[in-house]
């Protein structure tokens, strides 16, 4: 089954929040055929009526799952609450979502192993709850997954030792190679856990990635990132996602060439991807 290339919508948020419907025909115009939606519960119908109406499908989407309220961008908590799993679910099945991925988690809450199992504690449970409606539920990391280590396993890792079988990951490709961690050697020890990744590139230079939102970001296959290397090692991947945290060019241009490198790379989904690429 081919790799479905998808956009993560936090991309082009700003223009998604003034024009909900317009931005979507721009995200069509430039080749996508699959979405991946961010806070959807708020917008569920008209989300749903616009991507419809524009021939957009979203398998994938972002919630909030294993927080109790909602977490900036740039991971500062807030006091808002998150829906309720249930509530989340809801949406994604007004939307035809089968996955539900939960975005981040607050830094401070991977500094001890106790805080990485009640983060797996509350994905079980999400994902119990998920499992009675058709939906599976994933994670999607950041940096700071990475960065600390615990009898030298990442905590990413720790933490899918910790998971129900049934949850799956999301991999950001860039913020592993932020982390300075190898990203064909991550997918590899996660497996087949892996079912996303964020196909995000970016130069790493030190001055630009200094900043929130990062500066460095560049189209896919641009900057050092090892995207093939990554994609060849992930060996359940089922969709690719292109995403910029920030871009100071056309944003649009950008992702069409990132989609375009997805395009060239002839993804199957084939479980021997890796040994075929070696």
């Amino acid at each position: 089954m081919p790799v479905q290339t998808s956009i993560q919508l936090f991309t082009v948020n700003a223009a998604l929040e003034a024009d909900l419907d317009g931005t979507l025909a721009a995200v069509a115009a430039r080749g996508f055929t699959a979405v991946e939606p961010y806070d959807f519960v708020r917008r569920a119908a008209p989300l749903a009526a616009a991507l419809s109406s524009h021939g957009l499908i979203a398998p994938t989407g972002h919630a909030f799952l294993a927080s109790t309220s909602f977490v900036n961008p740039d991971g500062s908590g807030t006091t808002l609450p998150v829906p309720a799993p249930d509530v989340v679910f809801d949406a994604a099945q007004t939307l035809g979502m089968t996955t539900v991925i939960d975005p981040y988690t607050e830094p401070a809450r991977w500094e001890r192993i106790e805080q990485i199992e009640e983060t797996a504690r509350l994905l079980n449970a999400a994902a119990e709850i998920g499992a009675g409606r058709g939906i599976r539920v994933g994670y999607h990391n950041h940096a700071h997954e990475l960065e600390v280590t615990f009898d030298g396993k990442t905590g990413l890792e720790v933490l899918a030792d910790l998971l129900d079988p049934r949850v799956v990951l999301e991999v950001d490709l860039y913020w592993v190679a932020r982390a300075g961690v190898d990203p064909v050697s991550l997918l590899r020890t996660l497996g087949d856990r892996v079912i996303a990744v964020h196909v995000k590139d970016g130069t790493l230079d030190p001055e630009a990635i200094a900043a929130y939102p990062p500066a460095d970001q560049v189209p896919a296959g641009q900057g050092v990132v090892p995207l093939r290397e990554a994609l060849a090692a992930a060996s359940a991947l089922e969709v690719a996602i292109v995403e910029f945290d920030h871009f100071p060019g056309d944003l649009y241009d950008a992702v069409e060439q990132s989609r375009a490198f997805l395009d060239g790379l002839s993804l199957d989904g084939d479980a021997d991807r890796d040994g075929a690429a070696a």
